[in-house]
């Protein structure tokens, strides 16, 4: 690292900045004296010049001070707007006057961009002058609106009026943080405004920013358009995230499955796509008989179109950068590594904007540009080089480091790797990024000339399309390869890193008369440009694409192996180190015997994740909502609606490493609990599910079944009389309703529109810790469940009783559909208990008096959802809580609620601190 002076010096730069961001004032003041002191030590032992040492500290302190200065800078101009809006109420009505400066995006009702305020006027006060971002959403009110915030363009001058208000949190642990997502952008408030009318466009700008972009956003759009003539509706999408990186209009259900195949970054415009353009455009002026300088001076300028032309996302950034760098020093003969050049572009990026280092597709697109040019020449010289086939071996290498590089960053965020991802990138890399997608540009431009043509180019793109589908679908349907991750420690991810550098530093090589077998020369073997720098090139007027294996060139020795099983060692212990790390990584908690009950924060639903002290997964619900939409109002639908499983439940269920689901209680199938588990089902294997029986009208409950049974998922009908569900020795689960149905039924599952009544309630017992789960039941069944208690100690005989009901035929289902049924075992109805759900979310006809009064709860847990139309939860409802000793805890205010349970202790911990409380946001639960 050090012979390289730049590389050094962008470590330091990265790690100061870093530590500023994640560690404070005092912890980068820590690390940076543990660096120097490092420093001080490679200096005193000469094995690095004091000059180095006192320049890689200058750039860690540098990059320090500008991200804390950028830091302190990145403030609201509305501060005590801010202070309002903290102390838990909105702010107020405003009419800004600003500019527009970003695309208009819109998506069925609501448009949303972002715009540079100049001026607010609060409700009551004299307008203000300042300058303050806000991403503006508009709601549209009815379908003519429609044309109107069509015309609404970047760079446009406007006069609007809306609401003020701070971005969402994060309300459950590990999830998306839209707030610090926004501060990223330095933008700190959200302006929400209802219908079209709302907004008044007063002109627009000439000499700014956003008027030098409004072009390219026509262009693209122009483009765009180009491909909804050429490609059919389920085609159209995607051809545009793959050339013009737009991926709006991309299908859910394929950015899905290319997700899973670790395959996104194919949409995404990057290295390859600036790659294949170079290559496409040089070939094109060296056939118009360009001059070599000529050539790469109208590709410098050539790159920077193409990368706005593409959204200008990071790895865009990053890839334009880096090309336009390469160029100029191949253009003046200066061109000598590319590792130099990388650095380069990161330095400049984060110089730029020191929030780039904080973006998912910039870490993804630096890291594995990294890893490729240090990881591919080892790889590559342990691998033969034959006369034929050497490209696919070169591919493979490429593919396996990349995905080498990138697995850390993928599970950390994403939380799921394919094990057919490899051969997946290794087969539609190539066939998408040398087939597909320059055909597919070259029927968009060939179109604007002649359309026929243009549509005849289409049609090959169009078929190759069609067998990438198939193929992706195919692959993904293999959902038994596809692991799921929890999120790792930083430190697991350098180890990582560390690891796969010593690996790939001491990969032994093969001599090369056994790379290059029947070559007369080994020494200078035919073809072999993978020891030449990245400026070279073989003919004087050749472009730089000519040589994309000189992009790997490392000058550092090759090292030679050592002779027999000795010189295996070191690369087999390296490798042994690595899989521990893969072992620690999948199931972080395998030694971990505490339980744990986990109220999610889903909105206005409920959804309850278990994980019991065994490691078993039990999940209640999945949350949900319920839509009213009126028929004659489809053009309100979006592209991707927010689906709560989807968006929610499933992400925060993957980041813990839920690797299946061992039983599924579905209470009762309102919308509102059952509308995120159709996700759950697709991304997660599920062993059983528990429900109450019965069927509702409508497609969301009779898609859920219908899912359940396409997986062939064993689904069982609740009642009391079912055996206790141990799904291990310290945990139990016993049904307290619905009671056993009669056992003469005809007519198959009843059909009951409202449900409440009906859902099912369990009791939980964890090391002696008892929960009671009551779905939406009324006060009338809460009072039907204590009338079947004679008494406080009444024990559950266990005994048989054929009234136990399946999904399929009305009787009991056999042990195998039920897993872990402890048979003929004992489980007290007890109380007082540790925690009691409100039914309903508290509603004011659920918890009664009596139900409170006989389970006398030390906790009260409301899934409800924030400034919900119900009124829920109730002040009646808290108050009868409150009388009882009950401390209520509401996901509405405090965010998910997480219940620990070990032997001797009742942990709670929220998300979100109330100021109200003297325990903050964790307690200690005694009885």
């Amino acid at each position: 690292m050090f012979r390289r002076p730049l590389v050094a010096f962008t470590i330091c730069w990265v790690a100061g900045s870093a530590a500023a961001a994640s560690l404070g004032g005092r912890g980068a003041a820590l690390a940076g004296a543990a660096l120097a002191a490092w420093l001080l030590a490679l200096a005193a032992s000469r094995l690095l010049p004091l000059r180095m040492a006192a320049v890689c500290m200058a750039a860690y302190a540098v990059a320090a001070g500008q991200r804390a200065w950028t830091d302190a800078r990145n403030v609201t101009a509305l501060a005590d707007l801010a202070e309002a809006a903290a102390s838990g109420g909105r702010a107020p009505m405003v009419v800004a006057v600003g500019t527009i400066v970003s695309a208009v995006d819109i998506d069925g009702d609501r448009v949303s961009f972002r715009a540079d305020l100049a001026t607010v006027r609060v409700q009551g006060a004299a307008p203000r002058g300042l300058r303050e971002r806000v991403q503006v959403q508009v709601r549209l009110a009815e379908r003519p609106e429609l044309q109107t915030a069509a015309r609404w363009k970047r760079g446009d001058r406007l006069r609007l009026s809306g609401m003020l208000e701070r971005p969402a949190q994060a309300t459950n642990f590990g999830g998306f943080n839209y707030r610090r997502y926004l501060y990223g952008q330095r933008i700190h408030w959200l302006l929400k405004a209802d219908g079209a009318k709302s907004v008044a466009i007063a002109g627009r700008e000439r000499l700014s920013t956003a008027a030098l972009l409004r072009p390219f956003d026509a262009v693209r759009a122009r483009l765009g358009a180009g491909m909804d003539v050429l490609f059919p509706v389920e085609q159209s999408g995607y051809m545009k995230g793959l050339v013009l990186g737009v991926r709006a209009d991309i299908d859910p259900e394929l950015f899905r499955q290319f997700s899973q195949l670790g395959l996104t970054h194919i949409l995404a415009i990057s290295g390859l796509h600036v790659a294949v353009f170079l290559f496409g455009l040089g070939g094109l002026l060296r056939f118009m008989r360009l001059s070599r300088e000529a050539v790469y001076e109208l590709l410098c300028f050539a790159v920077p179109v193409y990368v706005l032309l593409s959204g200008a996302s990071p790895s865009v950034v990053r890839a334009g950068v880096m090309a336009v760098l390469g160029l100029t020093a191949a253009r003046f003969n200066r061109l000598k590594d590319g590792l130099h050049v990388l650095c380069a572009a990161a330095l400049f990026m984060l110089i730029w904007n020191p929030y780039y280092l904080t973006d998912v597709s910039f870490q993804l697109s630096f890291a594995v540009t990294a890893g490729l040019i240090l990881g591919v020449p080892p790889v590559r010289r342990m691998l033969p080089r034959p006369k034929r086939g050497g490209a696919l071996l070169d591919l493979i290498a490429v593919s396996a480091v990349a995905q080498a590089v990138s697995f850390p960053l993928s599970i950390y965020y994403f939380n799921q790797f394919h094990l057919l991802s490899l051969p997946a990138n290794i087969v539609l890399v190539p066939f998408i990024s040398f087939i597909v997608m320059p055909v597919g540009a070259a029927a968009l431009f060939v179109s604007y000339a002649w359309l026929p043509a243009g549509k005849l180019l289409a049609f090959g793109a169009d078929a190759a399309n069609a067998a990438t589908f198939a193929f992706t679908d195919w692959l993904s349907r293999t959902e038994s390869l596809r692991t799921i991750w929890p999120s790792p420690p930083v430190w697991w991810i350098i180890a990582w890193y560390a690891g796969l550098g010593i690996l790939l530093r001491l990969l032994p090589a093969l001599p090369l008369e056994q790379q290059n077998p029947g070559t007369d020369n080994p020494k200078n073997p035919a073809g072999d440009t993978e020891t030449q720098p990245l400026g070279s090139q073989s003919r004087p007027n050749s472009p730089p694409h000519v040589q994309p294996c000189s992009l790997y060139t490392l000058p550092d020795r090759v090292h030679a192996s050592d002779s027999g099983w000795r010189g295996l060692l070191k690369p087999i212990m390296a490798t042994a180190a690595l899989a521990g790390l893969l072992i620690y990584a999948y199931a972080p908690d395998r030694f971990d015997r505490s339980g744990r009950v986990q109220f999610l924060d889903v909105g206005q639903g409920d959804a309850i994740h278990i994980r019991t002290p065994g490691g078993k997964q039990l999940i209640i619900d999945g949350g949900g909502a319920i839509r009213y939409r009126k028929p004659d109002e489809a053009w309100r639908e979006r592209r991707d609606p927010f689906e709560v499983g989807r968006k929610t439940v499933v992400p925060l269920l993957l980041k813990r490493g839920v690797h299946a689901i061992d039983l599924l209680v579905v209470t009762h199938l309102d919308a509102d609990h059952i509308g995120g588990l159709k996700e759950v089902l697709r991304s997660i294997p599920v062993k059983a599910i528990l429900w109450n029986g019965t069927l509702k009208p409508g497609a969301e409950s009779k898609n859920l079944l219908r899912e359940a049974a396409r997986r062939k998922i064993p689904v069982i009908a609740a009642d009391s009389a079912l055996p206790v569900y141990r799904p291990d020795a310290d945990t139990s689960l016993r049904i307290l309703w619905p009671r056993p149905a009669a056992p003469a039924r005809t007519g198959g599952l009843p059909v009951l529109e409202k449900q409440n009544d009906l859902s099912v309630a369990v009791q939980l017992t964890m090391y002696e810790r008892t929960f009671v789960l009551a779905g939406d039941m009324g006060s009338t069944t809460e009072r039907s469940i204590l009338e079947s208690f004679p008494d406080t100690s009444m024990l559950d005989s266990g005994d048989d009783d054929e009234s136990g009901r399946s999904a399929v035929d009305g009787r009991r289902p056999p042990s195998s559909a039920y897993p872990a049924v402890a048979d003929a075992a004992d489980v007290a109805v007890t109380a007082p208990i540790d925690v009691l759900k409100l039914s309903h979310h508290g509603s004011k006809n659920s918890s009664s008096a009596e139900w409170l009064s006989y389970w006398r709860p030390l906790e009260a847990a409301v899934s409800v959802g924030r400034n919900n139309f119900y009124g829920h939860p109730n002040p009646d409802t808290l108050q009868r809580a409150a009388r009882i000793g009950a401390t209520v805890r509401r996901t509405d205010e405090d965010g998910e609620i997480q219940y620990d349970v070990g032997r001797g202790y009742l942990r709670v911990r929220t998300k979100i601190t109330r100021p109200q409380r003297a325990s903050g946001n964790k307690a200690m639960i005694q009885r």
